[in-house]
């Protein structure tokens, strides 16, 4: 029976199907008397028909109707109706919204912690209709729903209950529609076999520890995202259930606590009498494993033999200085260090370079003999390797553009990131060689020979002797996760630390991955940077600009102790979410101090001449040139408040006015053709909206446009109808969207691909758009007409990104991957276009790429460059501390 729209069943009125549940028709109505949506279930034509059984249906549905319970699924009324298509008997029930623990499991296993809170909460639930006398019978994911309260258990279908007579009876009580399983014997669904007891596919008699067996096939599937029984027909099936044991969650799915293996296992036996015999049981050792689980523990000291020596008295004149520090090196090698023996001291740049300014440019070798680093020298960047028993650091050829070095476990070979492509090189010199033809950001290496790296905001595996890379994790949209990177293995090789960049911000962190699963990943740590392990077992990590120790337990992968302090003011990449900081597995540590406090918006001519500074230096970011030239409006952030908004300076005064006074972060300015107005992005309530204010600073803020996914402002089309934005999508990552100025102002996707796409800009006369993609591997400069036709140009050849239009149309200008600006002659009319080689102009020192889109204006001339350049604080010198850990014992 199909019941339209509009019927009504006594004060409820039908509102739409919500499709077929178990034994009849489920509709969506609502509950006039207490103005509320309920969940309407039509009961089939054969249990209508007989009275006797219609009967026997109504008191039991009453008894169901007494197992109150925040997990299940409450049945409201029962109640028959005449209606023009004849007698309706129905049950009501809560409605609920949201899908169904199967809807779920089918994109794969769900983290630890909510596999536990969920069979917690069923065997919670379980535990109170079994003291009412009810068996679920048919306890399965499509008949658990998730709401944002937790699970509820629904279709008590083929409950049985057996009454004060000791009849038993059964009742077809259905709450929601079940979907479909996919097992499938000649056309015949058999979507209750893979949960159901022995017993109950032997015929006989089911009670509450037949429930028990069902909870646990649907905890080992949460736990691994495999069915604990499988079989190709039914037969194979059955057969399982009969006789197979399922395989042990831990053997499937690592990061499954060992207890809760215990407490599955023990649900199978195929004598219902070796079961857990009530549900209460099973909650209680559910229980006690949530509680382990989050049990704080106290820092223990760690035993250390030898004698406490006075500290080191290191001498103030520079050769005796590093003459000591040698020595202490050399001899630090050859001992256990005492508990209380700590010894710091600095490296500088070598002579005529600097450091590497971009997140990771340092890293200790494992053994802690060895400090690489990127240095810059005249625009082009290098791995250098200083030996801590040496005065003298030395470049590695081979390793130009180099960026993000790691190394192997063995302390023997260096990974990193050049020419778009992941490399690698011995520490000792040699020809670097190609590990994969993909870009890479930062990356570990395991003792089985693997790497983890991050490409494209995910994280890759390939072979360190090379090969194909391929994805090891994936984003979780659930989360709003924008990014990940930073991996660093754990001591099994098998899991790894990485950084987790979301929208919402309180899901940032330290998060444990693991090569034998892509599924959902588990918060370790809240944490503002990219982590290490250390072998004293510590995680280390940022919050707040303070570096921190935090106990770990690599058994159970989580924290079990307070963080402790462990050095102030560590230099942090906000952006990419990148600490100053590198650790060995001997006690030492290396950190720079905050190395970007403040940037000098500079003019440079095209050889790279500073032509002067406008205002004064401060901690600025995406710079933009009013169309006019006259002012330049840019993010600015406080150094007190840490608070970022949007300013506006007058270039021939050089004073500075606030213009943004939202309390959350502003950012990303975009002025309108005519500079009328300003467009800007904002943070609000978890939302990332587009901002509109008169340049003037008159008027109120108007929102354009919201939506929890990162964004970036890149450019307003010439004619005005359109801005030009980035768009975070957890499936497809960095795309182009469209945001009309005109009309019902709904965003459209313009290029959304499998790869990354980043600053798009229109040409002068509106027919182009240049960006960045990562098709190739690595960041490249393209050009596409406008509306996308399917035809593009690459401009770049060695990597590039940012690109920005002379204001003629005639030149195209775009930075490299090492940070050098080039230029390329161009000829574009409505319908053709034409590129020269790109011709290199000069160098810029600036903020790290990944923290601003835009690091420099052009001038509408095309022989000036504002850039937001950083001149002393890339300088900064690299602080080593030996025996760092011995200062966690005091």
């Amino acid at each position: 029976m199909t019941l339209p729209s509009g019927t009504r069943l006594g004060p409820y009125e039908i509102l739409s199907a919500l499709g077929a549940g178990g034994m009849g028709e489920v509709y969506k109505a609502r509950d006039g008397r207490l103005d509320r949506f309920v969940a309407i279930k039509v009961l089939p034509a054969h249990v209508a028909a007989d009275r006797g059984r219609r009967e026997r249906f109504e008191r039991e549905a009453r008894t169901v109707a007494r197992v109150n319970h925040p997990h299940i699924c409450a049945l409201h009324d029962i109640g028959r109706e005449d209606t023009e298509q004849g007698g309706v008997d129905f049950l009501v029930m809560e409605y609920l919204e949201g899908g169904t623990l199967a809807d779920r499991l089918s994109k794969g296993a769900l983290p630890p912690d909510q596999v536990l809170r969920y069979a917690l909460q069923i065997a919670d639930a379980l535990d109170k209709a079994h003291g009412q006398g009810v068996v679920h019978r048919d306890l399965k994911p499509a008949n658990i729903a998730l709401t944002k309260a937790g699970v509820k258990l629904l279709d008590f279908g083929l409950a049985k209950w057996r009454g004060a007579e000791g009849e038993a009876v059964l009742s077809p009580i259905s709450s929601l529609p079940t979907e479909a399983q996919s097992l499938t014997v000649e056309g015949t669904i058999l979507g209750t076999l893979q949960y159901m007891a022995p017993e109950q596919l032997e015929g006989k008699e089911a009670d509450a520890r037949t429930d028990l067996f069902a909870l646990g096939a649907v905890v080992h599937e949460m736990a691994t995202g495999r069915k604990a029984f499988s079989g190709g027909s039914q037969a194979s099936l059955i057969a399982a259930i009969l006789t197979a044991e399922p395989a042990p969650l831990s053997s499937l799915q690592s990061l499954t606590p060992r207890a809760l293996d215990h407490v599955v296992m023990r649900c199978f036996p195929k004598d219902p009498g070796d079961r857990w015999q009530t549900a209460h049981d099973v909650m209680l050792e559910l229980q006690w494993i949530i509680e382990e689980r989050h049990r704080p523990a106290t820092l223990e000291p760690r035993a250390t033999s030898g004698k406490t020596r006075e500290p080191l008295a290191w001498s103030v004149a520079g050769v005796c200085l590093l003459a000591a520090v040698a020595t202490l090196a050399v001899t630090y090698w050859h001992r256990s260090p005492p508990a209380g023996d700590v010894g710091r001291f600095q490296i500088s740049p070598p002579e005529k370079t600097r450091f590497a300014s971009m997140p990771g440019s340092f890293s200790f070798s494992p053994d802690g003999r060895r400090l690489a680093f990127i240095a810059d020298t005249e625009g082009t960047t290098h791995i250098w390797v200083r030996p801590l028993d040496s005065l003298a650091a030395r470049m590695l050829p081979g390793t130009e553009g180099a960026a993000t070095p790691f190394w192997s476990p063995d302390s023997r070979f260096i990974g990193f990131s050049a020419e778009g492509k992941l490399k690698k090189v011995e520490a000792s010199g040699g020809p670097s060689q190609t590990v994969c033809e993909r870009n890479g950001f930062g990356g570990t290496w395991s003792l089985e020979g693997v790497i983890v790296f991050q490409s494209e905001g995910v994280l890759y595996r390939v072979s360190a002797d090379g090969g194909v890379a391929t994805p090891v994790t994936t984003l979780d949209a659930s989360r709003q996760e924008q990014y990940q990177g930073w991996p660093q293995f754990l001591p099994d090789g098998r899991h790894f630390l990485y950084f987790s960049s979301s929208a919402r911000g309180e899901d940032n962190g330290i998060y444990l991955g693991s090569l034998d699963s892509k599924g959902a990943a588990r918060l370790a740590v809240a944490a503002d940077s990219s982590a290490a392990y250390s072998p004293s077992g510590h995680l280390v990590f940022l919050r707040g600009g303070t570096l921190m120790a935090q106990p770990f337990d690599t058994r159970r992968l989580e924290v079990t102790g307070e963080a402790v302090a462990v050095a102030e003011q560590v230099g942090f990449n906000p952006g990419a979410a990148r600490g100053g900081f590198s650790i060995s597995e001997n006690s030492v540590l290396a950190y720079r101090s905050s190395y970007t406090p403040e940037t000098e918006l500079v003019w440079f001519n095209r050889a790279g001449t500073r032509l002067g500074s406008v205002g004064a230096p401060g901690q600025y970011g995406n710079p933009a040139l009013s169309p006019d030239e006259k002012r330049v409006a840019m993010d600015r952030v406080d150094p007190k408040t840490r608070a970022r908004d949007i300013w506006l300076l007058d270039l021939s005064r050089g004073t500075p006015s606030r213009f943004s006074f939202a309390p959350s972060g502003n950012q990303q300015p975009l002025w309108a053709p005519d500079g009328s107005q300003i467009a800007f992005l904002s943070n609000r309530e978890d939302q990332v909206g587009v901002y509109l204010r008169p340049s003037s600073g008159a008027g109120h803020e108007e929102a354009l446009f919201k939506s929890p996914n990162g964004k970036d402002l890149l450019d307003w089309s010439p004619n005005g109808r359109f801005i030009l934005f980035l768009d975070n999508n957890p499936k497809t990552n960095w795309d182009l969207w469209l945001l009309p100025m005109e009309g019902d102002r709904n965003a459209i996707p313009l290029l959304q691909t499998q790869f990354q796409e980043f600053d798009g800009q229109f040409s002068p006369d509106g027919h182009w758009i240049a960006y960045s993609s990562s098709e190739s591997g690595r960041w490249e400069v393209y050009v596409q007409s406008f509306p996308l036709s399917g035809a593009k140009w690459q401009i770049s050849t060695g990597g590039g990104f940012e690109p920005r239009w002379k204001r003629d149309g005639t030149e195209l200008f775009y930075l490299t991957l090492e940070g050098k600006l080039m230029a390329v002659e161009v000829k574009g009319g409505s319908s053709r276009f034409e590129a020269g080689v790109a011709r290199p102009l000069f160098p810029i020192h600036t903020t790290e790429f990944a923290v601003d889109r835009n690091h420099y204006a052009v001038a509408a001339d095309g022989q000036r460059f504002l850039v937001n350049s950083v001149e002393e604080a890339a300088s900064v010198p690299i602080t080593v501390v030996l025996n760092w850990t011995a200062e966690l014992r005091r």
